[in-house]
């Protein structure tokens, strides 16, 4: 019903910006609730999450897209993560998400996160895996940092875009060495267009016979013809075809675009010193084994409206972000200098390269850096605990014990 609802009615429906996968319901429960907003007076929701709809998701995906709905419509007003153990049968940290359709002036265009892991008090006796509580003068305290909308120890303020980034697909040429040798050779066997060769559907059995002995011969010649290519090293794949070509003419063989591709497959091996594999547009294939993606921050509105092609989107006070193009001349490029972007990976909204994504790493917003602890003071404690144990192998095995 809920696929059907999705794939029917879309944007008019309940479900329109997503759904996430079948066995994490939270994201889709969230669209319900926001179905049903009052868009002339105004809206607020108050609802408790794990961790698992702030992130999870990759670019493109149900709950990538629907966080993006809720982040791009400016819904989301604040997240409050909470101390864990809270709750009788989990221990598990959770999270409040505040939503609105009706933001005032001030957060209008932000996000505001609070850390109030640290707001609670312990229980006298603990149930189930709820150990801790939050008292009222704590809860009135998160409430004035809500109320307060700035910045401070556990309250961060976003705007939406800093949430947003563009997946890119980063691709590297294809490059390959052929060589006939009799190990290369004996891999097109392993090739399902060349298995197929010697086998037939045909439902009479004396056709399939003749078909399958017929293929077992053409086989036979393929494989005799491939013997016959010069021993050399090729790393050039154009090259290796036309010699392929001119060898299978000699045998009188016609190869079919897939037996050539099985022949390529068995008799090819990457090499990094080979030539460029180009396709038929003349533009490089690419290898798949070496693909790689980069995420790039989204720009925020004025940097976008200002935007004009070459330039960068990197502004001095706020560190935004650059256009995908400039931000792969000066990220990737230098390091890997054959590396490309794969203009076919692109986003469904808006078209454009790399796929947009939406996420909400809460810890790494409030991370606080710890210094690890003085090497002379992390000695004197071994040197202490080593005392302990020679004292205690003293007791059990006599004296002289030395470590």
């Amino acid at each position: 019903l809920i696929k059907r609802e999705h794939d029917q009615l879309g944007k008019d429906g309940r479900f329109g910006a997503g759904l996430p996968r079948i066995n994490d319901g939270a994201l889709l429960f969230l669209q319900h609730i926001l179905s049903k907003m009052d868009e002339a007076e105004g809206s607020r929701i108050a609802i408790i999450f794990n961790g698992s709809p702030l992130f999870t998701g990759d670019a493109g995906s149900g709950e990538s897209e629907i966080r993006r709905w809720i982040i791009e419509n400016d819904w989301l007003e604040g997240i409050v993560a909470l101390p864990d153990q809270l709750f009788y049968n989990t221990g598990i940290n959770t999270y409040i998400w505040v939503l609105t359709n009706k933001k005032s002036a001030q957060r209008r265009g932000m996000v505001q996160l609070i850390n109030g892991v640290d707001f609670y008090q312990k229980m006298r006796k603990s149930l189930g895996s709820k150990r801790h509580e939050i008292s009222d003068q704590q809860i009135n305290e998160i409430a004035a940092i809500y109320r307060q909308f700035a910045e401070g120890e556990n309250s961060r303020l976003y705007p939406n875009h800093f949430f947003g980034y563009r997946k890119v697909r980063i691709d590297r040429p294809l490059r390959l060495n052929f060589a006939a040798t009799p190990e290369r050779i004996a891999r097109l066997e392993e090739q399902t267009s060349f298995q197929n060769l010697s086998q037939s559907r045909k439902k009479d059995p004396a056709a399939r016979e003749a078909d399958e002995t017929a293929g077992r011969e053409l086989q036979a010649a393929i494989l005799a013809m491939l013997a016959d290519l010069p021993p050399d090293l090729i790393k050039d794949r154009a090259l290796f075809l036309k010699q392929l070509r001119q060898t299978a003419k000699k045998h009188q063989l016609k190869l079919t675009a897939s037996l050539t591709k099985a022949i390529v497959a068995a008799l090819g091996e990457t090499d990094p010193t080979a030539e460029i594999c180009l396709g038929k547009d003349k533009k490089p294939e690419p290898d798949t084994a070496l693909r790689d993606y980069e995420t790039i921050p989204l720009p925020d509105e004025e940097a976008l409206a200002n935007y004009t092609p070459g330039d960068s989107w990197l502004d001095e006070k706020v560190p935004l972000t650059e256009d995908v193009w400039d931000y792969f001349q000066r990220e990737v490029k230098p390091h890997v200098a054959d590396a490309f972007i794969d203009p076919s990976f692109t986003d469904e909204r808006d078209g454009r390269v790399g796929r947009v994504g939406y996420e909400i790493s809460f810890t790494r917003y409030f991370y606080r850096y710890e210094p690890p602890r003085d090497l002379a003071e992390i000695e004197a404690d071994i040197r202490t605990l080593e005392g302990e144990i020679i004292a205690l192998l003293s007791k059990v095995g006599g004296q002289g014990v030395q470590l």
